[in-house]
């Protein structure tokens, strides 16, 4: 539980940590609950809820408080990735169409990567992602792609923020992973083996901006049983540089 010096004094401070308080697996919150988790008081809850409740960015339910629609209709709204989602959605449906594998648009944002868009695939595995969530770069198809195009001092950035091992076969050591991504830059093209989750294979790569630096990575998971990542890469690479060359003709720039 927050202290109460780290409770924000800020009205909006205090909005944003009420929001940030839900978590991805989170259907909804109690009042109590919310005011264990953010550390504000009570009645300053119950009246913040009231007030985003008025505004339909929290719904009320009969047994606690939920996020409303009009917080995901200000999302999908957000300049940024709304012209990179437009821009690679037909890519994302022709990859889907020819692999009927999980397909994932990701961006980066600081040591992790944000998924901004997904296809499920009935026959793929429950994959550890959804649009809006985030995960380490360094354990991810679409993070190493990323990384291994990323600005100078990201990679250090990564390494200082600590390699967590989510499965036995994640690269924690920082040497291993700067010659992983070597790599990577050299064939344009990411794999991951089982490193974010247990039986989950990967391929992925760049979307590159004017300036060579990834602004976004595609990829297609699957099981790592089956999925031929090889075969699968030329396809994805192809998607890659199809959003890379459309979104520099359309004057889009995610990075900003």
């Amino acid at each position: 539980m927050p202290t109460p010096d780290a409770v924000p004094n800020s009205v909006i401070g205090r909005t944003m940590t009420l929001l940030a308080a839900f978590r991805p697996a989170d259907t909804e919150l109690t009042l109590a609950e919310l005011t264990r988790r953010t550390g504000i008081p009570k009645p300053t809850v119950h009246r913040l809820v009231g007030e985003l409740a008025a505004w339909q960015v929290v719904e009320r339910t009969g047994t606690g408080i939920r996020l409303g629609m009009r917080l995901f209709e200000l999302g999908t709204m957000a300049p940024r990735q709304r012209g990179l989602r437009e821009t690679a959605a037909p890519f994302l449906a022709d990859l889907f169409e020819a692999t009927h594998e999980t397909v994932h648009l990701a961006v980066p944002d600081g040591v992790e990567v944000v998924y901004v868009e997904k296809i499920d695939s009935r026959r793929a595995p429950a994959v550890p992602s959804r649009v809006g969530g985030r995960m380490p770069a360094h354990c991810t198809g679409v993070g190493k792609a990323l990384l291994a195009f990323a600005p100078p001092g990201r990679l250090a950035e990564v390494v200082a923020a600590g390699l967590t091992r989510r499965t036995p076969r994640t690269v924690v050591a920082p040497g291993h992973l700067a010659r992983d991504l070597a790599l990577i830059a050299e064939r344009g093209i990411a794999e991951e083996h089982e490193e974010s989750a247990p039986g989950i294979a990967c391929v992925a790569a760049p979307v590159l901006g004017t300036d060579g630096i990834a602004v976004a990575a595609v990829s297609i998971t699957g099981w790592a049983t089956r999925l031929d990542t090889a075969r699968l890469a030329p396809a994805v690479r192809t998607a890659a540089l199809g959003i890379s060359r459309l979104l520099r003709a359309g004057g889009v720039d995610p990075a900003r």
